[in-house]
């Protein structure tokens, strides 16, 4: 009898990664799962947080593919390592600071690593040419597949008929004649595929969970970097700048003012580290300062926090400010909202 062949397939969470591993699974290969968890794709996190998005699946997407197609699952942190890509990235970011070529060869490449140590065969992704503008490209996906080491046993079901065969192929391990030449931005096929197979209640197949693809959390994160005076940063950091209205009025110090009460709740978790205050004679924020206050910047901090209180046409608002030296009772004037520059709202 032919040996059972072994794959190894990245789970993003999304419809792409979960066919490509389903239509490898119809061929009688073993499959199992690999996630990297990189502190920038936790969707679940802000839908759970959120008033708003109350209605949206509060689930690891990646965890609930996994159990429809009843596969193992790996979750691998990668956090320390990651931030090399994320701050210097070989090839350089997307429309925004995304690094998607340099990411997709850094997990292909730690996934090919893995592969090797467990006695796997071969590896697949969802990718599909022409979808993403940065790393699914005919030109770059061959160089995901040589500098993360793994060559052509990096198998793309997908649209492996619009690509040289590979390894898998070749040796037979699986039939290139039941794989698909899926191309561009359009998930039509992908749907329709789903279908077929019965899976339904997927993530939504045109969307990513990488906050490094979203323009207002990538000019975040860029500000922060900017007033750190360098480019690094902590899990806590990633995990606030996903939360809250970010106001940096002075170069020095911005606010991080919570939007509703689920907001607020999790900035409660982060208080302690802070310089924080919130309205006590009115119902308002709670806020949280990041940076250092010079002179006249808590009450400066105090008038924004009260324009977004329920004291906002008030003549004066009362606030509480805890800081290093102890508490505090200010008392100020609420900014109108002309008064409050749009340059300072990340």
């Amino acid at each position: 009898m032919s040996q059972q062949r072994k794959a190894v397939a990245l789970i993003s969470g999304g419809l792409d990664s979960m066919l490509a591993a389903r239509v490898i699974q119809e061929q009688g290969i073993h499959v199992e799962g690999i996630n990297f968890f990189t502190g920038f794709c936790v969707e679940g996190h802000t839908h759970a947080i959120r008033k708003r998005d109350r209605n949206k699946p509060k689930r690891n997407n990646a965890l609930w593919v996994a159990e429809r197609l009843g596969i193992k699952l790996h979750i691998i942190d990668i956090i320390e390592e990651y931030k090399d890509v994320v701050i210097n990235p070989k090839y350089g970011y997307g429309a925004n600071l995304n690094p998607c070529l340099d990411c997709k060869i850094f997990m292909v490449g730690k996934a090919h690593q893995w592969m090797r140590e467990h006695g796997f065969d071969f590896i697949i992704t969802g990718e599909v040419i022409g979808q993403r503008p940065k790393s699914q490209r005919r030109d770059t996906m061959p160089v995901v597949a040589r500098e993360s080491g793994v060559g052509d046993l990096l198998l793309r079901p997908l649209c492996a008929k619009n690509l040289p065969p590979t390894k898998p192929e070749r040796e037979g391990w699986v039939d290139r004649e039941k794989l698909y030449d899926f191309s561009g931005r359009t998930r039509k096929p992908q749907m329709e595929l789903a279908r077929k197979f019965g899976l339904v209640d997927y993530a939504q197949p045109a969307g990513g969970c990488c906050f490094l693809t979203d323009e207002n959390y990538s000019r975040k994160l860029a500000d922060l970097w900017r007033a750190r005076g360098e480019r690094d940063y902590e899990l806590d950091d990633i995990m606030l700048l996903k939360v809250g209205r970010h106001i940096r009025p002075r170069p020095h110090f911005k606010l991080i003012v919570a939007r509703e009460e689920g907001e607020g709740r999790f900035l409660q978790g982060y208080k302690n580290r802070f310089v924080h205050l919130y309205p006590v004679s009115h119902s308002g924020p709670l806020t949280l300062i990041d940076g250092r206050l010079e002179d006249g910047d808590l009450e400066l901090a105090g008038r924004i926090v009260a324009r977004y209180s329920q004291g906002r046409d008030a003549e004066r608002v009362t606030l509480r400010a805890v800081t290093p030296e102890g508490e505090k009772t200010l008392e100020v004037a609420p900014f109108k909202p002309h008064e409050i520059s749009p340059r300072w709202v990340l």
